[in-house]
Formats: C-alpha cells, sequence, structure tokens
C-alpha cells in the first residue's frame, strides 16, 4: 500500500465551477454547489491531482504524508 495523500477543499473558496466532480468524479462531488472530497485521504491518483490544477481558484489542495504541497504546484 502506497502513503496516501490527504485531500482538502476550502469550501469558503470554491465558486461550485465543478471542474473538480468532472476531472475525478471518484473523489470530488458537489454538495450545495460547493465541493467536498470523497475521502480525506486517497491513493495518490493524477486525477485527483489534475482536479487541484484546474481548479480555477486553487480551493483543492492536496498533500503527501509530509504536509508537503502536491498539487496545485506552488
Amino acid at each position: 500500500m502506497s502513503p496516501q495523500w490527504q485531500v482538502s477543499v476550502d469550501s469558503g473558496r470554491c465558486i461550485g465551477a465543478g471542474t473538480c466532480a468532472g476531472t475525478a468524479p471518484r473523489h470530488f462531488t458537489l454538495v450545495d454547489g460547493r465541493s467536498r472530497s470523497t475521502a480525506e485521504r486517497v491513493e495518490p491518483d493524477e486525477d485527483a491531482a489534475a482536479a487541484a490544477e484546474l481548479c480555477p481558484v486553487t480551493a483543492i489542495t492536496i498533500r503527501d504524508p509530509s504536509g508537503a504541497v502536491i498539487a496545485p504546484e506552488p
């Protein structure tokens, strides 16, 4: 089992564009017009990282087990 990534969505920043849910539906869903991650920790997945990169307001952050930001790229 590989180290898991921590996925967080800043609900105050999210505008509900839905890009994340469209890019990585296994990892994100829209609830009441805002994105939510389907799990706080996930196996490394390029779709989740892509969703963070594509978020128009950078509301998604993905970190590795050490806490370093994986996406969006700093």
